[in-house]
């Protein structure tokens, strides 16, 4: 019988997390900077590169992460890279970088001191 203490591979090696808030009231959120885009782009590139599916990755949408002020946001579980992005140039970066060879694409992180 296996100890408590041995870990167990995840289901997926990586988890993207898409913010895709939208505020009714008209405050600022990721759904105002292209996040749909984003993860759309995200999602497509992921299944292109051959990396969708069990024991690889898979993109995720989210409601509010309270990062705003950063959006539009994407977090990388189990890593906990935070990354903010602009374009679909960007969110190939991620993929190609962090998604399929573990590079932190340092120059789109999030500051750890933004939040909401």
């Amino acid at each position: 019988m296996p100890s408590s203490t041995t870990s167990t591979p995840g289901y997926y090696e990586r988890h993207i997390f898409f913010c895709l808030n939208e505020r009714k009231n008209g405050e600022d959120a990721c759904a105002k900077h292209n996040a749909q885009e984003g993860f759309d782009r995200c999602k497509s590139k992921v299944k292109e590169a051959g990396l969708a599916g069990v024991g690889k990755v898979r993109v995720n949408k989210a409601g509010c992460l309270d990062r705003c002020a950063g959006g539009p946001v994407a977090v990388v579980y189990p890593d906990a890279v935070w990354y903010t992005f602009v374009d679909a140039d960007d969110i190939d970066e991620i993929v190609e970088s962090h998604l399929k060879n573990g590079q932190v694409v340092e120059r789109l992180l999030l500051p750890p001191d933004v939040g909401r």
